[in-house]
């Protein structure tokens, strides 16, 4: 069984005005409030299941799609080549 424990604590303006408004938005006392907001700050966040969406690329037996960095860097170059033609 947990038992009350009784203390005092000085709210620097900000935190007060915060505990203030959580008071008038949800009918709480000041204990119940204070309360609230010490365990929403302190308490473990809830871990969300995380998902990447996933999207079709269609198929393309032209492409090799586990050659893409070779093939980026072969468009680069290409790229890159072309550049240094247009200067001369």
């Amino acid at each position: 069984m947990m038992h009350a424990m009784r203390t005092t604590i000085t709210l620097e303006p900000d935190a007060a005005a915060l505990v203030k408004r959580l008071m008038d938005e949800r009918g709480l006392s000041f204990k119940e409030a204070v309360n609230h907001a010490i365990r929403a700050g302190l308490a473990p966040a809830p871990r969300r299941r995380f998902r990447t969406p996933t999207r079709r690329m269609g198929f393309q037996p032209s492409l090799a799609w586990d050659k893409a960095l070779r093939l980026a860097g072969e468009l680069e170059d290409e790229e890159l080549a072309r550049r240094l033609d247009e200067r001369q």
